[in-house]
């Protein structure tokens, strides 16, 4: 167990999590799926383990009658999952995006597997681009940058 660092896409909610395990899960439901844009990757601390900053921009809504979702009320970043009743009651699940360093951590369940598709599978063959050849693609052009022809 390692303690992580994180933030949403803005910074506005800053949180450090003691007592991380080494393993994410994934979900593939429904919600999690509309929720986060896509597969939800989230990692189990408790709730005593997690300090948050910026809890004023954290908003929170209930999507079942068993959980509820947080998310950055200034950039819209997923922030965690949070069972409310039944015996997983306690924790949050937070969205792996959010954490400064996963370099250490892998996947340990897939929930809803019944519900995944094609769409997240990373076929063979597929076109990949490092940091540095994203970054060319959005370079401006001279002309963009002022300067003369």
């Amino acid at each position: 167990m390692s303690e992580k660092t994180g933030q949403c896409l803005c910074g506005a909610v800053k949180l450090t999590a003691r007592n991380v395990p080494s393993t994410f899960n994934i979900c593939y439901c429904d919600m999690c799926k509309r929720w986060a844009g896509g597969r939800f990757m989230g990692l189990h601390v408790a709730k005593d383990d997690l300090n948050v900053t910026g809890g004023d921009s954290v908003t929170e809504a209930v999507t079942s009658d068993w959980a509820k979702r947080a998310f950055c009320n200034t950039c819209g970043s997923s922030l965690w999952y949070e069972v409310t009743d039944g015996p997983y009651v306690g924790g949050r699940s937070i969205c792996v995006g959010l954490l400064d360093d996963t370099s250490d951590l892998t996947l340990g369940t897939e929930y809803y597997t019944d519900r995944k598709t094609r769409a997240y599978d990373f076929p063979e063959g597929r076109k990949q681009l490092t940091e540095a050849e994203v970054l060319a693609l959005f370079a401006p052009t001279d002309a963009e940058e002022g300067e003369p022809e």
